[in-house]
């Protein structure tokens, strides 16, 4: 049961982090310092002043970046990088003590979990800022912090649901994936199309 609960809180917390990384590693270093859950040793790795502070500073400017159209997605592409990164060592350290190939696949894990719903993070805001008024980029920014959030609260009371939650996501992930990329696409070619047409009138003119 008990690897049970640490693949739950792994797959948790990494699908988590591809979404909003820095409110993650807040909720575990605050989970950590105040006892919120009986958690094992290896998660007193968040509970660090300067871990905590960096993590919930980063958090307060992302939820200001996440809600201007356009620079989210300036703000998702400079952390294409950066959160499966997170969710690979989110979840090498809360894996604790293990042999070097366990880790190493538990690490796969976290960064392809963090990686796939940051990657349908993007694309949707990519569609939604093809609207032309920012109502679509507040809800989603607030459906995604309450996701975060939401999931991060699972992962620490119950984790084997958290992995079912995580389960029925990439399901989701995989179903819209062809829908989400198509939809890029035909939005960017009509903004190109138009940019183009605008173009020709420009020089005819």
């Amino acid at each position: 049961m008990e690897i049970l609960a640490s693949l739950g809180r792994t797959m948790g917390f990494s699908f988590a982090a591809g979404i909003n990384l820095y409110a993650t590693v807040a909720i575990l270093g605050l989970a950590s310092r105040y006892n919120w859950v009986s958690l094992p040793a290896q998660f007193r790795a968040f509970d660090n002043d300067i871990v905590i502070g960096v993590a919930i500073v980063l958090y307060i400017v992302e939820f200001v970046a996440d809600k201007i159209p356009w620079f989210d997605s300036v703000w998702d592409a400079v952390h294409t990088a950066i959160r499966p990164v997170g969710g690979a060592v989110i979840a090498v350290t809360t894996l604790g003590d293990a042999s070097p190939m366990t880790e190493t696949l538990v690490g796969l894990l976290g960064g392809t979990l963090a990686a796939g719903s940051h990657f349908s993070k993007s694309g949707t805001r990519a569609l939604a800022n093809t609207s032309p008024e920012p109502f679509s980029n507040w809800i989603l920014s607030i459906a995604e912090d309450v996701f975060v959030v939401g999931l991060g609260f699972i992962a620490l009371k119950y984790p084997v649901a958290a992995a079912l939650v995580v389960a029925l996501a990439v399901v989701f992930i995989v179903m819209f994936a062809t829908w989400i990329v198509r939809g890029v696409r035909r939005r960017w070619g009509q903004t190109g199309g138009n940019s183009k047409l605008q173009t020709s009138n420009s020089k005819a003119l």
